[in-house]
Formats: structure tokens, C-alpha cells, sequence
């Protein structure tokens, strides 16, 4: 499998047979620069602008936008019901976290979860390889709080998202915390790669954090 961020919470996962997922694309508004993605299967964790931007995508057969099961090209999702906030979803609404099945592996993105996963939430979600969680708080879980889900999930790989970045600007200074919060919370071996490319085989014996470089097409 290979994984490429695009910033903020969006990555495109591809299969080894060659099936792609792309999650959460974004609007313009933002530093980063959302490029037109072909994809298979596009996935979508809740309704703001900085997740929802369905026009970056092109030639995907199923959208998955609701917390139900997906099957698709041997990729099976898994939607579960959380919260943007702390509150019920009564401040920003509702969040879905994806739990996705591609080339025997269990990848979960986070969305923008806003509180600490329940231990029924922990329970659905299951066995865990690869988490995408964010780190950047105000909106969304900070550094501590998204290694106490890394401690609820005991995931192999987490990939932190949703922070601060140059590419934000001025703005990304007051909405988000830089990584390094979370790096320090977590305590784990850290590496930095611009594409992540495991399989079930590779994957750590213990847990590990991978930095990604954002892909910034011009």
C-alpha cells in the first residue's frame, strides 16, 4: 500500500492491485494546494470545507459519506458515529471515523474526532495497523489527548494530520498546534517520509509515529 498526505486531513491511499481512496480533499481557502485527484473511492468524514471539497476528485465509482459499511474493489470501510467536539456534536456537528480494510491491512482515520473514543467506540473500531489522528486541538483532539487514543488503539503506525504547517500561513498559527506537541506527548520512535509505502509484513514491532511530508503540486 501507499499513502500520500495532501495536508490537513487528506490522504490517498492506493491499493497494490491499484485501487485508490482519497479522504477528505479540501477547498482552496486553505495554504495547501488541493490538486484534481483521480480516484475509485472518495471519503468524506464530515461536511466542513476543509474536508468536503467533492470537486478535487474525478472518476470515483462510490462516495462514502455516512456511517454505514462500504465494499468496493476488495477495500471494505467501515463508518462509525463520533463527535467534532466534546459536547455531543452540539458545537460542530457530527464526525465519522473510517475504519478501512485494503491489502490485509487496518487503516483508521480519525476525521476530525473531537473527544476521546468511548470504550464501545473502541470496541467497534477493533484491531488497528495504521492511525490518522489529528494532533492539532482547538477543533479537534490536541497532542495529549490524540496519544491517549493512541493508547486506546495501540495502533502499529500513527500518522498525525490536522496541524500546523508553513503551508498555512498565519492562520494555521491561530487554528492549530504544531506537531511537535504531539511528538513529545506520544514519547515514540519518530521517522519523517514524504510517501509511506508498507505492507502487513512491514509493519513495526513497536509502535511507531511516521511524519509525512505533504504533497504540494503545483
Amino acid at each position: 500500500m501507499k499513502i500520500k498526505w495532501f495536508g490537513q486531513s487528506c490522504f490517498l491511499l492506493t491499493s497494490s492491485s491499484g485501487t485508490r481512496l482519497l479522504i477528505d480533499p479540501y477547498n482552496r481557502l486553505l495554504g495547501y494546494r488541493m490538486p484534481l485527484i483521480e480516484t475509485d473511492i472518495l471519503a468524506i468524514t464530515h461536511d466542513h470545507r476543509d474536508h468536503n471539497q467533492i470537486q478535487a476528485a474525478t472518476g470515483y465509482d462510490l462516495l462514502v459519506n455516512k456511517p454505514y459499511v462500504y465494499t468496493h474493489n476488495q477495500v471494505t470501510i467501515r463508518g462509525i458515529p463520533t463527535y467534532h467536539d466534546k459536547v455531543n456534536g452540539a458545537k460542530r456537528g457530527n464526525n465519522t471515523v473510517y475504519v478501512i480494510q485494503m491489502d490485509d491491512l487496518t487503516i483508521c482515520h480519525c476525521g476530525d474526532l473531537g473527544h476521546l473514543l468511548s470504550s464501545d467506540q473502541v470496541r467497534e473500531i477493533g484491531h488497528v495497523d495504521i492511525l490518522m489522528v489529528p494532533v492539532g486541538g482547538t477543533r479537534t483532539l490536541d497532542g495529549r489527548e490524540a496519544a491517549e487514543t493512541i493508547h486506546q488503539l495501540q495502533p502499529a503506525i500513527t500518522i498525525p494530520m490536522h496541524y500546523r504547517t508553513k503551508a498555512l500561513g498565519l492562520a494555521g498559527c491561530f487554528l492549530f498546534d504544531k506537531v511537535d506537541t504531539f511528538l513529545q506527548a506520544s514519547g515514540m520512535n519518530v521517522s519523517e517520509v514524504h510517501e509511506l509505502h508498507v505492507t502487513k509484513e512491514q509493519l513495526p514491532t513497536t509502535a511507531h509515529v511516521v511524519v509525512l511530508h505533504y504533497e504540494s503540486i503545483r
